[in-house]
């Protein structure tokens, strides 16, 4: 980092246009992705979810993308401080505690959905959403590096 230029945040270069959408559909697809990797519970929730509203994973993933990347701009900033490793080596050998961060978006956002099966379903599968959200953060952390890059963040 150049001493005295502020450097745009996560939110300001990937969650903004042109580049939001492209992130939104690539989160998506992550999280199709990983939970075709799951046990019936979650694939079974997640179609029932799909079934209700069928935009619902796009559009709660855009509701929820520039809080995520608020969660992921501390991390950032210390990565971005040393840059000894890649940063998704850094977001990776800090899983649980980027995994609580990101889940306190989704937790905050359960808690005043009107949506009562989604909200039921998300209650039901808490407690191990930390451990799918640890998996897929090799992954979602790949998926944003690929995006600051192409912003010439990294």
């Amino acid at each position: 980092m150049v001493p005295g230029i502020v450097m745009p945040t996560l939110v300001e270069s990937i969650g903004k246009e042109p580049v939001r959408p492209q992130v939104i559909t690539d989160t998506v697809d992550l999280i199709d992705a990983q939970v075709k990797q799951k046990g019936f519970v979650i694939k079974s929730a997640y179609a029932t979810i799909k079934a209700i509203k069928k935009k619902f994973v796009p559009e709660t993933v855009d509701a929820l993308l520039d809080d995520w990347l608020g969660k992921l701009q501390p991390h950032y900033d210390k990565w971005s401080a040393a840059k000894t490793s890649s940063f998704s080596e850094y977001v990776v050998s800090r899983s649980d505690e980027v995994a609580e961060d990101l889940l306190s978006v989704t937790d905050a956002r359960a808690e005043k959905t009107s949506h009562t099966t989604a909200k039921k379903m998300y209650s039901r599968m808490r407690d191990g959403a930390k451990k799918n959200v640890v998996e897929a953060i090799p992954e979602l952390s790949k998926m944003i590096e690929r995006h600051m890059a192409a912003q010439k963040l990294v």
